[in-house]
């Protein structure tokens, strides 16, 4: 597990995605952790093609709640219900 340091004031989950996603990728990459299969799991408000291809450049796999807000949530991108409710128990244990 691997995550980036709480961003202060009022910013919606996409806000400097880059430069948190890099420092999460960092992350694993000074653990020597490869990240191509590794998976992702988010809330919906990461649900953005920016962040996908963020996660394709580094061959992990985005498991990304569809928001209902971008339209077609018919859409053919990946998601596995059981290993987000997982993310959902971690994010509450990390709380």
């Amino acid at each position: 597990m691997a995550m980036s340091q709480p961003v202060a004031d009022n910013h919606n989950n996409l806000y400097d995605i880059k430069v948190q996603f890099d420092v999460i990728t960092a992350t694993l990459e000074k653990a020597d952790t490869p990240m191509e299969g590794l998976f992702l799991s988010a809330d919906a408000g990461f649900d953005s093609k920016v962040f996908r291809k963020y996660c394709g450049n580094k061959q992990i796999n985005a498991n990304i709640y569809l928001n209902k807000h971008n339209g077609n949530v018919e859409r053919d991108e990946y998601f596995d219900q059981e290993l987000y409710d997982h993310r959902y128990t971690m994010e509450r244990a990390n709380a």
